[in-house]
């Protein structure tokens, strides 16, 4: 796996056209997400006035799809055309938001509908992340693929940025409820720029890989079968099933944090929407600058390493965050949150790389559902702890239980197969015979 050829022109992959509308179409579906995450718990604190553990349940119905629909999205991907997916998922998720203010206006909105559209919008989530990590690889060569997932992570996390301060802002000037109809036309805009991609001749879209790689009698296959396939060769593979952990153990405290973080500003630190919306804006920063970092880290330490470093030495800064206050202490949050999410940037894009080079031919949807079903499984436990907790210990209290999970979630990846490689490896050991293999690029796993 490599990347840094792409790199030494001015642009790079930004020079195709179908890189350049998925790489914009998937960013501002990505700045939709992120308006939501702040939109959706505003509205829920400031207009319908709900309770902490309330909006730990909003959080969790967010993620609860991918318990329900996570394993076999990955079937379907494989199945179905991945744009085409993606481009329904996103007129799906217009509709739903847009859907809040009309309520609004007509005076019927209760938190039970916005738990309804974060359900929904979920799941189309659930399909849209999934479709997208399968696309990206018939647009871009193999040793493209650090430079196509930097690139995708680095404006990915500049929506991460943008899109809380844009709901925060709107949400100060118009309401709450308003924001969250700018979230639906940034995923109408997302698929329009979908509509014009497309994959490289040289490699089949997502869908048809999955016919062309089994051989003709044994292409009648259940959607339970593949599903099982994509499963167990997950919970089989020593670095899938490591990094799966991780991620997961992870999440579930992040989520937790998550789901507290606006109660904690709004109603412990005492700050308006708007301030909301910057502060929270603040891990876009940081994903922006480990994208900015990846191709350096894994030149100069391999994948392996470069992955074990930015964990181990960033993200326990998370720790800063529940020692916030009003004043100059919202200085902790900031740098908490910057440092902390700069590996977090980091990581996201080694893995993203080396699922995408690893999945076996015709599997990589299934591949990417598995480890985010197992991963993002656990979001909705995480939320509802986040909730209970806060409403059991108080919110900052349940900061410091929740961030110290996240502080020592790393030391999972202290394992043999890990600690002990330069790089990870671009195959499976049935392929590549257990040996590591060379980088095909100065940068990439």
């Amino acid at each position: 796996m490599g990347g840094a050829s792409g790199q030494r022109r001015f642009g790079g992959l930004l020079r195709r056209r179908s890189f350049r509308l998925l790489w914009t179409g998937e960013t501002i579906s990505q700045l939709g997400n992120a308006m939501a995450l702040v939109g959706v718990p505003l509205v829920a604190v400031t207009v319908l006035h709900a309770s902490t553990f309330a909006v730990g349940v909003l959080a969790a119905a967010a993620w609860l799809p991918w318990l329900v629909i996570g394993l076999p999205a990955g079937a379907w991907v494989d199945r179905w055309p991945a744009r085409r997916v993606m481009i329904v998922c996103d007129v799906i998720s217009a509709a739903l938001y847009a859907s809040v203010p009309i309520a609004a206006g007509a005076g019927v909105l209760t938190t039970w509908l916005l738990v309804a559209v974060q359900l929904a919008g979920g799941a189309a989530s659930v399909l849209f992340m999934t479709a997208y990590q399968v696309y990206l690889p018939s647009i871009v060569a193999p040793a493209e693929l650090i430079e196509g997932n930097t690139k995708m992570q680095g404006s990915a996390s500049a929506a991460a940025f943008a899109g809380p301060s844009l709901a925060g802002l709107v949400a100060q000037l118009l309401g709450a409820v308003t924001a969250l109809l700018c979230n639906a036309v940034s995923f109408l805009v997302s698929a329009a720029c979908l509509l014009g991609a497309r994959a490289r001749p040289s490699r089949p879209a997502a869908g048809a890989r999955l016919a062309a790689a089994r051989p003709a009698a044994a292409r009648p296959t259940t959607l339970r079968r593949e599903i099982a396939d994509g499963l167990m060769f997950v919970l089989r593979d020593p670095f899938l099933r490591q990094l799966s952990t991780f991620w997961a153990a992870a999440n579930l405290a992040l989520t937790g944090y998550a789901a507290l973080l606006v109660v904690f500003l709004v109603r412990v630190i005492g700050l308006t929407p708007g301030s909301v919306g910057l502060l929270t804006a603040i891990p876009g920063i940081g994903g922006i600058l480990g994208a900015l970092i990846t191709g350096r880290i894994t030149a100069r330490y391999g994948t392996a390493r470069g992955l074990l470093l930015s964990t181990l030495l960033t993200v326990p800064f998370c720790l800063l965050i529940p020692l916030t206050g009003p004043g100059p202490r919202l200085a902790f949050y900031v740098a908490g949150s910057l440092v902390a999410c700069t590996g977090i940037g980091v990581g996201n894009i080694v893995i993203a790389a080396f699922r995408q080079s690893y999945s076996p031919p015709g599997m990589c949807g299934r591949v990417t559902a598995t480890m985010r079903f197992l991963i993002f499984g656990t979001s909705p436990l995480g939320a509802l702890l986040g909730g209970s907790l806060g409403t059991w210990l108080g919110v900052r209290p349940a900061l410091w239980v929740l961030l110290g999970a996240v502080a020592l979630s790393g030391t999972l990846l202290l394992t043999p197969s890990l600690r002990g490689r330069r790089n990870l490896p671009d195959r499976p050991p049935a392929i590549g015979e257990g040996q590591e293999p060379a980088p095909a690029q100065a940068a990439g796993p």
